[in-house]
């Protein structure tokens, strides 16, 4: 050593001493911020939170594995339910990839991240990194001022007068029944509704319906945009779960998609700028109907081509996915439960056959508790996650009772199971895991239930797709007099970016 530091020229032996020091920094910091951790640790009165038992204790691999063969075969959810059984606990924390992520089903827990200390979470990198390349800079995808900036431009689509507006849903959904057949054979409602769905977001979004449930050649670039739209989706679901190994294998299936919705929402955002350029945007904003059309009010401000994409495709996934996919729960539920069934038959016949008012779709209570019920077993974002920013705390979780606050690191993701928060036994009684609307009667709703999130990032269209689900779900079963199942599979959720039913709501619609 001594002779190397003797031949060595004193510019290798300055790099030599600066990269000593710099380690040597490196470590002190470390102590330090430990240290300092250590100090506001205890002074929160934090305690630890028990790692689940790996069997690779290193990176997490066999968790990691597991959760993609579940994802792909289905049972993914129930198995994290089961995790929780495991540790006797609703928090703990989970390797992935080698991180350590805080697992976390408690109200009070979910309560900090979204809402108390919201400011101390932001959403996940992975997250952005999957959203980004198809959704650019929208509310799901940004944080801080321009997330701000996206919910003042989606909020005024989701104002009362647009909700109660049920025209447009009566005009589709008539389509719908049309696809239907009437002579008892098997029909996929989840297909059903998710061309629904599209063709009502796009017409309220747009001012013109992508016409998938249409039956003239005019449908066949709409339904091209579906099928596009559906596969970045679920690619994006799948870069979501594993970072970035889902880019090692090139998908040129997923480029071409992408490039296909970019170019088909771009044809209407030009017509819109255009009429805006040429003095019309006043005239067009109020639409064929009079109505309120989103895109040509983003058209009307200063905002970019670019920006009006990127939040046209962020709210049309939640306009599209959330109602679709509540639908196809609530009729694979009446399928196989015919009390259900005949106690909202009963309030749907009270209506004589006319289609229900707004008004009348909120007060008609069974419907209200069978549609709360369903999200509350069957959540639409079953799970969630963010991270964390700055040094802070959670307020419950450490300790054998597991009621110690515990303290959380700047750059640690927290997990949040909402699926298995609505089944816990303790917040909702012994049949937690079964479907009983009826416990809605008396079941007021707090931090333990939230099927749209909760805090200021609350989704702002909870109201739109209740509303479409509900009047919906009272049209067809004006249209039909029973739903039989036709589908003995055990039942399994569907996951991409939202859940849906593994294999389709397959039923046959007896007509009334």
């Amino acid at each position: 050593m001594s002779s190397f530091l003797t031949d060595a020229s004193p510019v290798a032996v300055a790099l030599l001493g600066l990269g000593g020091v710099y380690i040597l920094l490196q470590l002190v910091l470390y102590l330090v911020v430990a240290r300092r951790r250590s100090i506001a640790s205890r002074s929160h009165g934090c305690k630890p939170v028990p790692r689940f038992p790996h069997r690779d204790p290193i990176l997490g691999l066999d968790v990691f594995l597991e959760n993609a063969k579940l994802a792909r075969d289905g049972g993914f959810m129930e198995r994290v339910q089961s995790r929780y059984a495991q540790m006797g606990r609703y928090t703990f924390t989970q390797l992935l990839l080698g991180d350590a992520i805080i697992h976390t089903a408690e109200p009070a827990n979910i309560k900090a991240v979204l809402a108390t200390q919201f400011r101390d979470f932001e959403l996940p990198p992975r997250r952005k990194a999957a959203f980004g390349p198809t959704f650019g800079h929208g509310i799901f995808t940004t944080d801080g001022k321009e997330w701000e900036t996206s919910r003042a431009l989606l909020r005024p689509n989701f104002t009362r007068s647009q909700v109660a507006d049920l025209e447009t849903f009566e005009r589709h959904i008539e389509k719908l029944i049309d696809r239907i057949p009437r002579d008892g054979s098997t029909v996929d409602l989840q297909e059903l509704f998710f061309m629904l769905t599209m063709d009502s977001a796009t017409e309220v979004l747009f001012g013109s319906s992508s016409d998938v449930l249409g039956t003239d050649a005019s449908r066949e670039r709409g339904v091209r945009f579906q099928d596009a739209f559906t596969y970045v989706t679920e690619r994006m679901g799948l870069e979501s779960r594993v970072g970035k190994l889902a880019t090692l294998l090139p998908d040129q299936r997923f480029q071409e998609s992408k490039n296909f919705v970019h170019e088909y929402i771009g044809d209407y955002i030009r017509r819109a700028v255009s009429l805006r350029k040429a003095g019309f945007v006043e005239k067009a904003a109020e639409g064929a109907a009079g109505r309120y059309v989103f895109l040509e009010e983003l058209a009307k401000t200063s905002i970019s081509e670019k920006k009006i994409q990127d939040e046209l495709l962020n709210i049309l996934l939640a306009g599209r996915d959330t109602t679709a996919s509540l639908l196809s729960y609530v009729f694979y539920t009446l399928a196989r439960r015919k009390d259900v069934l005949q106690k909202l038959r009963t309030e749907v016949d009270a209506l004589g056959g006319a289609a229900p008012t707004f008004e009348q779709l909120k007060s008609m209570k069974y419907l209200q508790y069978t549609l709360n019920e369903v999200l509350r077993l069957h959540p639409i974002v079953p799970a969630n996650a963010r991270i964390c920013v700055k040094d802070t705390t959670l307020p419950v979780g450490g300790g054998p009772d597991q009621k110690s606050p515990i303290f959380v690191k700047k750059g640690t993701s927290v997990a949040y199971q909402v699926y298995v928060m609505h089944r816990r036994e303790d917040l909702y009684g012994a049949d937690a895991a079964e479907f009983k609307p009826e416990r809605w009667e008396t079941l007021r709703p707090g931090w333990h239930y939230l099927p749209f999130n909760g805090g200021p990032r609350i989704c702002i269209g909870q109201q739109f797709a209740l509303t479409e689900a509900a009047f919906t779900t009272v049209r067809l079963l004006q249209a039909f007099k029973g739903v039989e199942p036709r589908d003995d599979a055990p039942f399994t959720d569907l996951l991409t970016l939202t859940a849906a039913v593994r294999g389709g709501t397959k039923v046959a619609m007896i007509p009334a």
